[in-house]
């Protein structure tokens, strides 16, 4: 079954042509080395939550929005061979030196597929 990394990170506004430059990038690279798919979504619908929610998950701002994507891969063991080349190429290294987001405030995590269609 697929495996998918997914992460969830809060833009500034007005930093958001910067991200989706580096998406672009991103995208690329990534499918470059392997992977199958790569998503990269702005949240359209995301009401900040009495107890849980996107935004308040990543401490969104009302100036921020919340981006929510996905990267899948054939398996864990393809993952990790393809994240290894990613996190080793220039092109990305230098884009993310300096990040239109604050990373400490990114949730991401891998997950195995237990259905798909």
């Amino acid at each position: 079954m697929t495996y998918v990394d997914g992460f969830v990170i809060a833009v500034s506004k007005a930093k958001l042509e910067d991200y989706k430059a580096i998406a672009l990038l991103g995208r690329d690279v990534w499918m470059e080395y392997g992977a199958l798919s790569y998503v990269e979504c702005v949240g359209d619908d995301v009401p900040y939550g009495e107890v849980t929610s996107f935004p308040r998950a990543v401490q969104a701002t009302d100036d921020e929005v919340v981006v929510f994507s996905w990267i899948t891969y054939e398996s864990r063991a393809a993952r990790d061979e393809i994240m290894a080349k990613v996190m080793a190429d220039p092109r990305l290294q230098a884009t993310m030196a300096n990040p239109p987001f604050d990373a400490k405030r990114m949730i991401f995590g891998g997950f195995q597929a237990i259905v798909e269609a």
